[in-house]
């Protein structure tokens, strides 16, 4: 049997083998215009509201019950006769779009307060976004890492430099002012033949330079590094006692991270040839 509704008070009712007839509704008046059906307008029910709510919730992140309903009535259009009942069913509309949308866990409510919690993803989307998440993580952890390895190469050479210049000290005694080379500072490295044209501006702080040849500009810590006064921390061909001399170099905290840098950079500078690993020299 199937049924359906009319604008008067009459339900026609269809049955098999049967006359179509109407039969009366008992006790029931005409069925008001306000509370009919409203399949006719279309987007206008809890799947709409709810997409509306969502969309003022989001862009607020923290709001109210109050202040969503308040807005929507707003936008509705008015009516002659079916205004009050409209913004009643607004909010009513409001009202349950809120309880789908925390059943869902896209809103949170505490006390009157709504929260923004985000729009549900599929497994893959989350699985994408977590991945993405941990490689950026790994290269910003991996990035940290390298700037701290660098770090302590520094300090190791700085550390061995001023151990070096007081053992010079100790035998030679104190060198002149002339020859005494401050940090930082920069090298140029040219042929023997290489002409080079210096002009300093009078106040002594532009330097311009002119060269016949090819040079090279060498930084003060490659140069120390050349010296092996880093320890080979940044080569790989450190000793076991010159690791123990690193970390003397270093807080304490540190002496984990520097055996496990000595460990990497080991293992780098490991060749494996013909079935054997063969290694640098320590």
């Amino acid at each position: 049997m199937s049924s359906s509704s009319s604008t008067s008070s009459y339900v026609v009712v269809k049955q098999e083998n049967e006359d179509t007839s109407q039969v009366p509704i008992v006790n029931m008046a005409p069925i008001p215009a306000y509370k009919r059906r409203r399949n006719e307008k279309p987007g206008k029910g809890l799947r709409h509201f709810a997409m509306r709510v969502c969309e003022k919730v989001r862009s607020k992140m923290v709001t109210t019950y109050n202040e969503v309903a308040d807005e929507l009535v707003a936008e509705y259009p008015e009516g002659s006769n079916t205004e009050q009942y409209d913004q009643k069913n607004v909010r009513r509309r409001v009202y349950d779009a809120l309880n789908v949308l925390m059943a869902m866990n896209i809103i949170s409510k505490e006390k009157k307060e709504i929260k923004w919690i985000g729009l549900p993803v599929t497994s893959f989307q989350e699985s994408s976004t977590l991945t993405r998440e941990r490689d950026d993580i790994i290269a910003r952890l991996n990035a940290k890492q390298a700037v701290l390895q660098d770090l302590i190469v520094q300090q190791v050479t700085f550390k061995q430099l001023v151990e070096k210049n007081k053992k010079y000290e100790h035998i030679h005694g104190r060198p002149s002012s002339a020859s005494v080379l401050s940090l930082p500072f920069i090298a140029i490295k040219a042929d023997t033949g290489t002409v080079i044209d210096c002009s300093i501006s009078q106040d002594k702080k532009e330097y311009l330079f002119g060269f016949s040849n090819s040079y090279e500009i060498v930084e003060d810590m490659d140069l120390l590094k050349s010296m092996n006064l880093s320890l080979g921390l940044n080569t790989g061909t450190s000793t076991a006692e010159q690791l123990e001399k690193a970390k003397s170099c270093v807080p304490k905290k540190l002496h984990e991270f520097l055996s496990r840098m000595y460990n990497i950079v080991f293992y780098i500078s490991t060749t494996y040839i013909n079935g054997k690993f063969i290694r640098n020299s320590r």
